[in-house]
């Protein structure tokens, strides 16, 4: 499927099937979402990526809480949410943007528990206009931006007791994994107590990947795997890769490594080379005439590739 590129792009209650690819003007995004393997209740993580205007989009990932009534119904009220916040910005207004998706988030949060049945849902945000991303997120959805070595070079930390453990030392990506506790969840919206965490933004380079997932993803692959996998190859068969091992170890079928049943979402994006060809243009300084003529923009070096393969001589 290939959305418009100002349209946005609903996965809701996906069944198991193949990645969708979507062409954007700012880069590719990649979706899988699948239902738990044997599973015959809804979907209950719920996706979209947002076209906010031709350099910018907003990708979401919403993992209604399971085994608590309408899981599935919060995390689609999630993201209608942010997509309606949206829609009434300014697209080229950098402000309005970021206090849309706050407000989003605390509409979100305000019409879950409306609902009066105690349903919740965590929630994974990124914004990227141009080179740059900013994440959002509620709860233990995982976000990740990894360079084309397989270094790194963000981690959301997840809103949970397991995952403070890991952040503070007292825990490894291994041990992590198998804790007891593992599946608690301390943030989520649909709660009175709900705090959203901003990160910084974080300036992409041209071979990273970003990858946004529910919990499905993290609970089966460790952090160090999901890198590794990222890495290599075109983005499309990457996240194909991800979601056949991770459903792999869903099944159980691989002795002594984690297996944790689960519905499973992931968004992984990689931006346009083009971004990258030139640098940012900046405004004159003040009081300082702007130049009579405009700088030639540097295209792509001779024998230059845009084809979005990774290869292990670029660096990341």
């Amino acid at each position: 499927m290939k959305a418009n590129a100002l349209a946005t792009a609903w996965f809701v209650d996906e069944r198991h099937a193949a990645p969708d690819l979507l062409e954007l003007p700012c880069g590719r995004v990649v979706v899988h979402s699948s239902r738990c393997p044997g599973k015959e209740s809804p979907n209950e993580d719920a996706a979209a990526v947002i076209p906010v205007a031709d350099d910018t989009v907003v990708l979401v990932v919403a993992d209604g809480m399971g085994g608590g009534p309408a899981g599935e119904k919060a995390a689609l009220l999630a993201v209608h949410a942010l997509a309606g916040a949206l829609e009434e910005i300014d697209p080229s207004h950098d402000q309005q943007r970021r206090f849309a998706i706050l407000n989003g988030i605390e509409e979100a949060n305000r019409s879950i528990q409306q609902l009066g049945i105690g349903a919740a849902t965590t929630l994974a945000v990124v914004e990227i206009c141009g080179r740059v991303m900013r994440p959002y997120h509620v709860g233990d959805c995982l976000i990740l931006v990894v360079g084309q070595r397989g270094k790194l070079k963000l981690q959301a930390v997840p809103h949970s007791p397991v995952g403070y453990g890991v952040e503070s030392g007292l825990l490894d990506d291994n041990e992590a994994m198998h804790h007891a506790d593992r599946h608690l969840v301390s943030n989520v919206v649909g709660s009175p107590d709900m705090r959203i965490e901003v990160g910084a933004p974080l300036e992409l380079a041209a071979r990273d990947t970003l990858i946004v997932a529910s919990d499905g993803l993290s609970d089966n692959l460790r952090v160090d795997e999901i890198a590794s996998e990222m890495r290599k190859g075109n983005l499309w068969q990457a996240a194909e890769r991800l979601a056949l091992g991770a459903r792999e170890r869903m099944s159980g079928a691989i002795p002594d490594v984690p297996s944790k049943p689960d519905d499973l979402t992931l968004l992984a994006f990689r931006p346009r080379r083009a971004f990258f060809q030139r640098p940012p243009v900046k405004a004159p300084a003040e009081r300082v005439a702007a130049p009579t003529v405009e700088p030639r923009r540097p295209g792509p070096e001779r024998g230059e590739s845009t084809a979005d393969t990774a290869t292990t001589s670029a660096a990341g």
